[in-house]
């Protein structure tokens, strides 16, 4: 019941943009940097974008991207290659500490 009352205020609400959420990651590309942010989908019932209600409207959001000016490259690292970096990076770091 508690479920149900949380989706309908939800569907309620005006929803955001694929525009918005491009605003959105500008935004944060231009404050800390392109190596610094990434972007993913976890959706169960919908991502609340208008243009990218499942994870099967991801391309919506490189679309976006690719209509701003960002690079291939850039895409790349905002759709999982920073958090690969990064995670490379915690693996070689706790390799010695496992070792102890």
């Amino acid at each position: 019941e508690y479920a149900g009352e949380l989706y309908s205020i939800v569907e309620a609400e005006p929803k955001a943009t694929l525009k918005d959420f491009g605003d959105a990651i500008d935004y944060a590309v231009k404050k800390i940097g392109i190596d610094h942010v990434g972007i993913s989908s976890d959706f169960n019932d919908g991502g609340g974008l208008d243009g990218w209600k499942d994870v099967s409207e991801g391309r919506n959001i490189t679309a976006e991207l690719l209509q701003r000016g960002y690079s291939e490259a850039d895409i790349a690292k905002l759709w999982g290659g920073n958090f690969l970096r990064v995670w490379e990076q915690v693996q070689k770091s706790a390799k010695p500490l496992a070792n102890h």
